[in-house]
């Protein structure tokens, strides 16, 4: 009896909490993934094209998979997972953010069958974990070491491994260009720490790509000027650099000081006072025997006319990035105050100049003593287009910079994927049980990769796959650089035509493809909770949105405003 009586409803969560759990839930992450996948999968490649992503902050034009993803702004929270890769891609190794999110929604994209006929995530997790192990440790077996040879050999294979970068850009028709200057800029750096906030980019409108140019040593825009800047110098040769952090203005002491006076006839005094302080913190700037002075803060008209008297160049406000730089450069060091200003604390350059670059003027330190730092002026007809150039030259500095330090090599182009795919087929056919299903969709999910180049070319995929399949099939081996050959639909050994990528892009795009794979394959449960609420005063509910508005505090006015409309 007590049996067929209804069990009484336990209210676990907050009245309006959305809850999906199940299967249906899981397939809908998967489709929510696809569909962020096919949002961003004709940009992969030499032939990619581009997306325009209009915001509040303008229009943003390019090809790079994380800085679109970062802009299309998902909100789904399954989907948020691929944003997340390729965002950890871009900082770990700069480029791949395309193949990585291509990649793991391809992973998913084969197993929603699985999913839809009732096998367990955790049985598909399993399998991918080990099938991604396995598709790592063979990138590592086929990898080439390209260290240990000459500097000029080794700068030529470094330069073939930006050109692959810069294949897929905007600016690809310039990429031997680009190439050389990227690698002479990552070569300046300090091979020890290869820091890349060595490395300045400066974007100017107006001109060509070709008017682009590499400084040895530091370039940034003119900053702020004062009245009598026209009368200072322009140009140094061997100047000492001084580097200050104070401002140089006459308001700046009323700041620090609160004044009474009791008799009117106190009151030059204290404006003589301002006056000599001033004055001696320039003059102490003029003993030091710096000719260029340059200050994070402003520095003022009286400060300007002065050292222009006294054939000083003065900058102010100057960005703190383009000081760092300055002081790497030139050995000079940072100072907070003008006091005991030694020697030391000065730094030098060989030449000090100011230059018109287009419609802007900019300060050039070269010839840096101490110069472990490059900067790129980068020229070019719209602001779009020399914005996607700087996004596109970043990838290949930090391809350049991965290949310096993980000096190993993999075939582009596609055929490293359908190596690992070929590889993991063979060794699903040794193994028993569901697992040889699971590995056989990973091995499959890869091929995505050349299928998406061929598509993108316009290009017959099927007919491009099953040559790719052949060559790789040979047992010899001696098909394995084999990818697909964009130019004329055909298939070529990458390897060969020098589209490399080093192995670190690949290792990382698989192991965070499978992560973020595997990720959503493991939540079976989303649980939304309502915006809290809170408690009701007096009938005028304070929820967000027009609060405490409508008719006053009494009766229910408009009191619970929008925030709390579901």
């Amino acid at each position: 009896m007590a049996h067929n009586m209804l069990q009484p409803q336990i209210i676990l969560l907050r009245e309006g909490t959305d809850t999906s759990q199940g299967k249906g839930q899981l397939l809908s992450n998967i489709n929510a993934c696809v569909a962020v996948v096919d949002a961003v999968r004709t940009t992969l490649g030499p032939r990619g094209m581009d997306k325009l992503i209009h915001t509040d902050r303008g229009v943003t034009i390019s090809n790079d998979g994380a800085t679109i993803m970062k802009l299309l702004d998902i909100i789904h929270p399954a989907a948020k997972t691929l944003c997340d890769i390729s965002l950890s891609q871009d900082a770990e190794v700069g480029d791949g953010t395309t193949t990585v999110v291509i990649l793991a929604g391809e992973f998913l994209r084969e197993c929603r069958a699985f999913i839809e006929e009732g096998v367990h995530p955790q049985s598909i997790i399993r399998s991918f974990r080990q099938a991604g192990l396995l598709a790592v440790q063979r990138v590592k077996e086929l990898a080439v070491s390209i260290g240990g040879k000459d500097e000029a050999e080794t700068r030529d294979l470094l330069t073939k491994c930006a050109s692959t970068s810069l294949n897929s850009k905007l600016v690809s028709g310039e990429k031997e260009f680009f190439a050389k200057m990227v690698v002479d800029a990552v070569s300046v750096l300090d091979r020890s720490t290869l820091d890349l906030r060595m490395i300045g980019m400066k974007k100017v409108q107006g001109g060509g790509l070709r008017d682009s140019f590499l400084v040895d040593g530091v370039a940034f825009k003119k900053t702020f000027s004062y009245a009598g800047f026209e009368m200072q110098p322009k140009a140094y040769d061997n100047p000492n650099i001084l580097l200050l952090n104070i401002e140089l203005e006459l308001k700046a002491e009323k700041d620090n000081a609160e004044i009474r006076l009791s008799d009117p006839s106190q009151y030059q005094s204290i404006v003589d006072a301002e006056w000599n302080i001033i004055y001696d913190k320039l003059n102490k700037c003029a003993a030091s025997g710096a000719k260029i002075v340059l200050s994070r803060l402003a520095i003022g008209d009286l400060a300007t006319q002065f050292f222009a008297d006294r054939d000083i160049f003065c900058a102010g406000r100057v960005a703190e990035d383009d000081m760092h730089r300055v002081a790497v450069a030139t050995g000079a060091k940072t100072q907070t105050t003008v006091n005991n200003l030694n020697p030391d604390v000065l730094g030098t350059c060989e030449r000090f100049e100011e230059k018109q670059v287009g419609a802007e003027r900019y300060n050039l330190f070269t010839g840096c003593p101490k110069a472990r730092t490059a900067t790129m002026v980068l020229r070019g007809g719209s602001e779009q287009f020399i914005d996607e150039a700087e996004r596109s030259l970043h990838d290949a500095i930090m391809i350049v910079r991965r290949a310096m330090k993980n000096a190993s090599v993999v075939a582009g182009g596609g055929a490293i994927d359908m190596e690992i795919s070929r590889y993991l087929r063979d060794y699903a056919r040794t193994i028993a049980g569901k697992s040889q299903l699971f590995i056989n969709a990973y091995a499959k999910a890869l091929e995505v990769i050349p299928r998406q180049l061929c598509d993108n070319s316009g290009f017959d995929a099927t007919d491009v796959l099953n040559k790719l399949r052949q060559k790789h099939a040979i047992k010899s081996g001696e098909g394995k650089n084999f990818g697909v050959d964009v130019n004329t639909g055909g298939v070529v050994d990458t390897y060969g035509s020098f589209v490399w990528e080093p192995s670190l892009v690949k290792i990382n795009a698989l192991t965070a493809a499978t992560e973020a794979a595997c990720l959503v394959l493991s939540v079976d449960e989303t649980v939304r909770n309502p915006r809290s609420e809170a408690p009701d005063m007096s009938g005028g509910g304070m929820g967000g949105g027009q609060g405490m508005g409508g008719r006053g505090m009494g009766g229910r006015g408009r009191g619970r405003g929008r925030g709390m409309r579901r």
